[in-house]
């Protein structure tokens, strides 16, 4: 392979990451940008979602499973996380440290449900035809492939950032949940059901994650621990690209994806991470509230 084809290729294999990231880190920028909630069980939305999309591999064993498998999983993940927000997160609002650990104990209680259910080890859902294959090059480019699976996700993701920026900027749901960001006590007074409007945005962050785990698991096998190996590198995203911005969070997500990518040509896979961590932490060091600062007075007095 060439230096070019190769040069592309780590371009791609970035992007590719940074799609994934953007699907991950999506529905934990509102829960914890907009809402201020450490959720620790955020990966396990994800992981919900892969199973889903297993579960409609199940019952439509063809193509189709796919467009059962999407709206399935964030259909699943959306209502789960509205249940929990109503019975569990809202009695821990003001509370991170409580939220913190009772959303880790969750975390772990679903990943134990998973292993009952479906055994420890993980399980596959099988692309369709058309996703099967890949873009092989020649000539120059001899030896870059771009596997049509991977094009697919990055694909999803933007269009899940496109429909998620409709939605908030676009609808009244939107305007109500910006104004509830903005200050909470103002829109309270003016009648905003500001309790409801917790529960949406919390239930619509993890119907994305559960949306994300059903791409995932086009890519690789879905585990009871899938969610972990994301959710450390989601809240990195949200935090870098500054709390409550969707477009610092898809800025993030590529700089981080195409950084790590970078980095793994030089070097192992653990040493990038530890290299990612340490320049992150230098740049918040630089720019605390991250790569856009979104002007809330939530945020000031968080």
């Amino acid at each position: 392979m060439g230096e070019t084809a190769l040069f592309l290729g780590q371009l791609f294999n970035g992007v590719s990451v940074g799609s994934i990231l953007l699907i991950a880190a999506l529905g934990l920028a509102l829960s914890f940008g907009l809402m201020r909630v450490i959720n620790m069980a955020h990966g396990e939305f994800i992981m919900i979602g892969g199973y889903l999309a297993f579960l409609a591999h199940q019952i439509i064993p063809s193509g189709a499973s796919l467009w059962l498998a999407l709206p399935l999983a964030f259909v699943g993940t959306f209502l789960l996380g509205a249940v929990l927000e109503s019975t569990l997160i809202r009695r821990l609002y003001g509370r991170p440290l409580d939220t913190l650990l009772a959303t880790w104990g969750l975390s772990l209680i679903l990943q134990q449900a998973a292993r009952q259910i479906f055994g420890p080890t993980g399980v596959e859902v099988t692309a369709p035809a058309w996703l099967s294959g890949a873009i092989n090059f020649s000539g120059a480019l001899s030896g870059l492939t771009i596997p049509h699976v991977r094009i697919f996700v990055i694909v999803l993701a933007l269009l899940i950032l496109g429909g998620l920026l409709l939605l908030i900027n676009k609808t009244k749901l939107g305007m109500l949940v910006r104004a509830v960001n903005q200050n909470r006590e103002v829109a309270s007074t003016l009648g905003v059901n500001t309790r409801l409007i917790d529960m949406t945005v919390f239930a619509i962050g993890a119907g994305l994650a559960g949306l994300g785990g059903a791409a995932l698991a086009l890519i690789s096998p879905v585990t009871p621990t899938v969610g972990q190996s994301y959710i450390v590198d989601a809240f990195l995203v949200v935090i870098l690209g500054g709390l409550g911005s969707l477009a610092g969070t898809t800025i993030a997500s590529f700089v981080v994806g195409l950084f790590s990518a970078g980095l793994q040509t030089f070097t192992s896979v653990s040493f990038a991470k530890v290299l990612l961590l340490v320049v992150v932490v230098a740049f918040l060091q630089w720019k605390p509230r991250g790569i856009v600062v979104v002007k809330s007075r939530a945020l000031e007095e968080a």
